[in-house]
């Protein structure tokens, strides 16, 4: 039997409130993070993410209080990610109430990070996130796209698709694909990245970075995606939870 499709809303969190833009550029305020998460638990979301895309520790020590107060509101699983460095900072975040926790720019400094998790609490909860882009003039890597950092500001020159790889054999038990190009676009997910990386990977895939109706979930899931991401889409009122299950219903994919 199919494992169902997850749908998964996004809430990147900056000073205690969800904010959105446009290649992480353009911030504007969209609701209050404990608020929206609990709509989307009533609305049907199978799991929500969580991003502290400020990542400084004022506004590490508010997700904290965050991750607690939706802890103890909702019944889905809670990713948690930005600025988590350490086995104490996912200890941290497990303890305050995540479910997993979401792992960028410290494990590309430290790939050894990844198994430490993995060896402490399971590969279960540990969610490597990319943030890739196809490669500007200038840069090449083999797969044409390269991992970034700092809201896809900063590169890396580092190989999206063979870091996906590495960080699986390593420990990652999720990969959580963002691109960075389609981020808050809303003109569908970069399928052809999702292809390259589903290709080599076999642990759960979340495409991430460019909804903007609901068909562009059942085509994500259509190129090999366990699970679906959006932000702007649902934040605004573009689509529903239910909108979006109802699309991936319709391709024949199953969900929950």
């Amino acid at each position: 039997m199919s494992v169902a499709i997850r749908v998964i809303p996004c809430l990147d969190v900056k000073d205690g409130r969800v904010v959105k833009g446009v290649n992480f550029k353009g911030l504007r305020d969209a609701g209050d993070p404990v608020e929206l998460a609990r709509r989307y638990d009533e609305q049907g979301a199978d799991e929500i993410t969580f991003l502290d895309v400020s990542a400084s520790s004022e506004a590490r020590s508010t997700m904290m209080e965050v991750v607690s107060r939706t802890a103890e509101q909702v019944f889905v699983p809670l990713t948690v990610g930005g600025g988590v460095r350490s086995v104490e900072d996912v200890d941290r975040l497990l303890r305050a109430g995540a479910d997993k926790v979401g792992i960028n720019t410290a494990a590309i400094h430290r790939p050894e990070l990844l198994t430490e998790v993995a060896e402490r609490f399971g590969n279960q909860v540990l969610v490597l996130s990319v943030d890739a882009r196809r490669c500007p003039p200038g840069v090449s890597t083999p797969s044409g796209y390269e991992v970034t950092t700092h809201g896809g500001s900063r590169s890396t020159g580092l190989d999206a698709v063979a870091w996906a790889v590495r960080a699986a054999t390593m420990g990652a038990g999720e990969i959580l694909l963002n691109s960075m190009d389609a981020d808050g676009v809303t003109g569908g997910f970069d399928l052809e990245m999702l292809d390259a990386v589903r290709e080599v990977v076999t642990v759960p895939l979340i495409a991430s970075g460019g909804a903007g109706q609901a068909e562009d979930f059942a085509a994500a899931a259509d190129h090999g995606a366990d699970a679906v991401l959006a932000a702007s889409v649902f934040h605004y009122g573009t689509l529903t939870i239910s909108q979006a299950k109802d699309a991936l219903r319709s391709a024949g994919h199953p969900v929950r």
